[in-house]
């Protein structure tokens, strides 16, 4: 018979296990256990933060141009934040293991495949010469490099190809259908290693050859990357099933064997809402993690509210309010669960976060909202902060 689980437990386990009950060691450990995601620009900053109290926007951006850390292209396709000796598990470990799967991650390419008369593995290879040879010594944005890239590409096709290929497609005003296949095919390069993103300069990310800011990369064995992939998902959101892993990492739930099945033997059922899985080794963790007490504030696509079963930590009744798009609002965590919403505003040295609470919250939690504001103030580089609530 499966063990029960109760939802005190599994929000105790997880904010545990996404440092939000004790601060992280340091950025590796905070960064490394399931990936800081970094969309929009400078939300991981806001995730770190709440993770690491001391961190400073210096820190993380020491860090980044270390190389301790590195800006790649992860689950869903989205930038996250990963270090430099996880980058095998966040890149390889995403990568799935048939050309089908891998297509999941960039889906919005299959029409223009299907009108160029390309398999995505064509593409890619395409893709990964053009670019190697265009990046070469430099650092380069998104659009000069998929420019440059699909016009060296364009003379090795056919004239039919090529007349698709320097056609404008469906996905940008005036952009050639050539140059959006590249834009989704570097997801791939990405996640192949061959490329990865610079220290972004101003507004820009730009990116450059894995090899030349990193050096040379050790080989990554694809089963024991997305094997790990697996345990990082589960340390980090189990009690969990194939179902909310495959939203998790952007494929079909059919596609999930080539992850879930390497670790068949690590995991233990258990009863929560249903069948769910969890790594037999986390199962003392489950039952013994401390309640978590406090208040964060957390960017809208902060790992924590990547849970799947959302209702774990969001009534139901507020899941439109916390859970809406990238430039959706973020979350007030108060003792593990979303109370609440924030919006901020920066005027020169001046943050004002807009607050929504779901129920009145207690003077002492407002003190605790407060501090967490100032702390917010300090990252975003603002000496002064305000916290209002809608009718004030």
């Amino acid at each position: 018979m499966a063990i029960t689980v109760t939802r005190e437990q599994v929000i105790a386990f997880r904010a545990r296990r996404h440092h939000l009950t004790a601060p992280a060691s340091n950025l590796a450990s905070a960064a490394g256990a399931c990936g800081i995601g970094d969309s929009p620009p400078g939300a991981a900053l806001l995730a770190l933060g709440a993770r690491l109290p001391t961190l400073t926007a210096q820190d993380l951006d020491d860090a980044l141009d270390s190389g301790a850390l590195i800006r790649t292209w992860s689950m869903r396709g989205a930038p996250f934040l990963v270090p430099v000796a996880d980058l095998p598990v966040f890149t390889t470990g995403v990568l799935g293991a048939t050309e089908d799967v891998r297509a999941q991650l960039i889906r919005g390419v299959i029409p223009a495949l299907a009108t160029l008369d390309l398999t995505l593995d064509e593409a890619v290879a395409r893709c990964r010469d053009a670019v190697t040879a265009v990046l070469a010594g430099r650092r380069m944005p998104i659009g000069p490099l998929g420019a440059e890239a699909a016009a060296a590409i364009a003379p090795q096709l056919s004239t039919e190809r090529r007349r698709h290929w320097l056609a404008e497609g469906p996905h940008a005003p005036g952009q050639p259908l050539g140059e959006a296949v590249v834009h989704f095919c570097l997801r791939i390069l990405t996640l192949e290693r061959l490329v990865c993103f610079a220290p972004r300069e101003g507004n820009t990310a730009p990116f450059v050859l894995c090899r030349e800011w990193l050096g040379d990369l050790p080989a990554a064995d694809p089963e024991r990357a997305r094997a790990e992939l697996v345990r990082r998902y589960l340390r980090c959101y189990g009690p969990s099933t194939r179902h909310d892993f495959a939203a998790w990492l952007g494929v079909r739930t059919g596609d999930t064997g080539g992850w879930w099945s390497l670790i068949d033997d690590e995991l233990t059922a258990v009863d929560y809402d249903g069948e769910a899985w969890l790594l037999t080794a986390d199962l003392d963790d489950l039952r013994e993690s401390p309640p978590p007490r406090g208040v964060h504030l957390l960017p809208a696509l902060d790992p924590y509210l990547g849970q799947r079963d959302r209702a774990t930590i969001v009534d139901p009744a507020h899941h439109r309010a916390v859970f809406t798009n990238l430039g959706g609002p973020g979350a007030v965590l108060v003792d593990g669960r979303v109370a609440g919403t924030w919006r901020p505003r920066k005027r020169g040295t001046s943050l004002t976060l807009t607050v929504t609470e779901f129920t009145p919250l207690t003077d002492e939690v407002q003190s605790q909202l407060t501090s967490a504001a100032e702390r917010m103030a300090h990252l975003r580089g603002a000496d002064i902060v305000h916290v209002l609530r809608p009718d004030d």
